[in-house]
Order: structure tokens, then sequence, then C-alpha cells
């Protein structure tokens, strides 16, 4: 979610999250869904920044922090020391208390895990915007058995052995060190499930969920920003029980890689290699661009690794009238085998070169 590497330090956690915050802060992004997004980019950043909630991230995914509050998962972040320098009211206890209150609020059936995948486009998709098409393979709530994983839409009973818990508790007391001694361990009875399936749902196998070949047509805003999420919502991992809600699916844009251009934000980088002969008397070039090519005269006396400006023929800002700018990088194309002509050109080239340099010298 805060797109790190799984290996990332502290530091490019924390760096990570600022910038993902500020971007979709509730008070700073008023798009649909900016608010689900930041609240995402938000838990992200308390697991992984804790030790011990990050071992258990990494070691059974979401599974791991399921049972975590929000209070749990955000009281040991110091929210201050991460925005206080910001020289304006960036809020975030009071929007933290708002997220806890609805937290409470809501306290009923448990929603299920978001999705986010990568969708990569073109640059010519990006500066026209457009429709893109995205196949998913998902886990669904179950149609046979609407989720429960019974059969007939029937729910598991609760383990009457452990009560719903899925482990037992044994204690017995050492007398000689005056120990209590605990020993938990899954429960017998429902393997440690809580509930016992007495009728699987034949279709899920008692899972209550199958795995769903999906299409979406997902809309690509004119001069959409790298890596920048766009949320269907309902899309991502189903409910653990059948009375919650599924999650939502994030799609992340990302640009493919072209091999005429490398994109900078709105800008995009070309690299042009010519001759040592176009280089001093100066040439034309035919330069593509996302809207055709274009005729661009470099001047004479053109150094390595010079710049060339190309105005508006870069990438649409995102939200916005203006368009980036086309950058050529003139490279050095130095021949590596001469015909016996060519050489001898060039030598008589540097005698005269010498010659000259000589002349002014004196």
């Amino acid at each position: 979610m805060l797109g790190v590497a799984k290996d990332a330090d502290q530091k490019a956690i924390k760096d990570a999250f600022r910038t993902l915050a500020l971007k979709y802060h509730p008070d700073r992004n008023k798009e649909p869904g900016a608010e689900e997004r930041f609240k995402e980019i938000a838990e992200a950043y308390a697991i992984l920044s804790d030790p011990g909630k990050r071992a258990d991230y990494d070691a059974r995914g979401f599974a791991g922090v399921a049972g975590t509050s929000r209070e749990d998962l955000f009281s040991g972040i110091n929210f201050e020391d991460i925005f206080g320098g910001l020289n304006f009211d960036f809020g975030m206890g009071n929007l933290f208390d708002s997220f806890f209150r609805r937290s409470k609020e809501r306290a009923g059936p448990v929603r299920g895990a978001n999705i986010e995948v990568d969708l990569y486009v073109t640059l010519e998709r990006v500066a026209s915007g457009g429709e893109e098409v995205l196949h998913l393979t998902r886990p669904v709530a179950c149609p046979a058995c609407h989720g429960t994983g019974g059969e007939g839409g029937i729910a598991p009973r609760k383990c009457k052995t452990c009560g719903g818990t899925g482990r037992m508790t044994y204690s017995h007391r050492e007398a000689k060190e005056h120990l209590l001694i605990q020993q938990i361990v899954p429960c017998s009875a429902c393997h440690g499930h809580g509930s016992i399936n007495d009728h699987p749902c034949p279709q899920c196998h008692g899972s209550g969920q199958i795995e769903q070949d999906e299409t979406f047509t997902v809309k690509i805003p004119v001069g959409i920003e790298e890596g920048m999420a766009l949320r269907i919502p309902g899309k991502g991992m189903p409910a653990p029980s059948s009375d919650g809600t599924a999650g939502d699916l994030f799609v992340v844009v990302r640009t493919r890689e072209d091999a005429r251009f490398e994109r900078a934000g709105t800008n995009l980088l070309q690299t042009v290699d010519l001759s040592v002969a176009d280089a001093v008397l100066g040439t034309t070039l035919k330069v593509p661009t996302l809207d055709g090519s274009i005729e661009v005269t470099v001047p004479a006396g053109t150094q390595p690794d010079a710049v060339l400006r190309l105005k508006g023929k870069g990438l649409p800002v995102f939200k916005s009238d203006r368009v980036g700018d086309l950058y050529l990088r003139i490279g050095l194309k130095v021949p590596e085998h001469l015909s016996q002509e060519e050489r001898a050109l060039y030598e008589q080239l540097r005698a005269i070169s010498y010659k000259a340099h000589q002349i002014k010298s004196e």
C-alpha cells in the first residue's frame, strides 16, 4: 500500500507515508475515495512502523493483524513528529478521533480486505485518457451458500467445546515452584475454527469462497500521475463473515516502458545521437512526439549532453490545462571504423586544426 520494498527501513517507510498522506488527506484531496485511501495508507504505516505488527503481517498477511483495533494501531505513532513541521493545520488528531468514533459506531460485521493491483498503460493513454480493460482473478463469496460455507446457506454452528474461540486452555500448578502453568492449544473438536460445519457447501467445499475471473473497465483520466490509485468499491476481498461487506479494489496506474521516451512527471526525455559532422555543422532532425513527428533544428557547434527543450510536447498536467515539455539530450556518435577516404579527411582536418592552434599561440 505504501509502495516500499519488503526490506525497507523505517526512514523509507516514514517518508513514503508522509508523501502519500499529504496527497490523499481529506482536507487536501476532495476526490471520491480519497478518505478511504488515506485510511488504508495510515493503517499500512501503523503496521509497518511497529516491529511486532510488521512481523505478524510478514508471517501471515492481513490475518496476522486482523484482530488489532485502530486505537492500538495508532496509539504508538507521533503524528506531530511526522507532520509538525508543516505551516498549516493538518488536523491529524481530529481526523483519527473521527476514525475511532466511526469504528466504534460501526462495530458489527467485519469488512473484507482491500486488493491492490498494478495496471500498466501507454504514454498515449496518459496523454489522452480513456478506458483500459483489467483482467483479475479474485475470491468472491460462493453464490451457492452466500458465503456461509454451509450447504444451502446454513451457517456453521458454534463449537460448544471451545465456546467459539477455536482454542482450549489447560492449566496445572507446580507445587514446588508455586507456578501456574497454562497451555493453549487448538480446539480438537473444531480444529481451531471456532465453528463446526456439519454440511459443507459442495461448490466451495465449506470455505465460503470461490475463485472468479472478472473483467473491469477502468477509466484513465487525462494526465494521470505515476502511481496514482483508482478505487473500485466492493471489488476487493470478500468479508470473513457472510453478513460483512467486501473490501475495495485499488488499481495503481503505472507507465509502460517506451522505447522512444522516458517519463519524468509531466515531462518526456529522449536521447538523440549526432554524428561529429552534424554536431559541428548543425543539422535538422525529425523527432517523434506523442502527436506525430516534428522537425527540430540543431544549431552548429552543439556540445555533447546539451539539452534542447520542445515546449508543450510532454504530457498533460493532471486536472490542468498545462502541458509538460519534451527534452532532447544530444549525444555524440564517434565512428569506430573508418574508410580510407574518411581517415584521410579526418587526418587533414586534424592537421588544419593543429596549424590554426599554432597560429593562435604565436
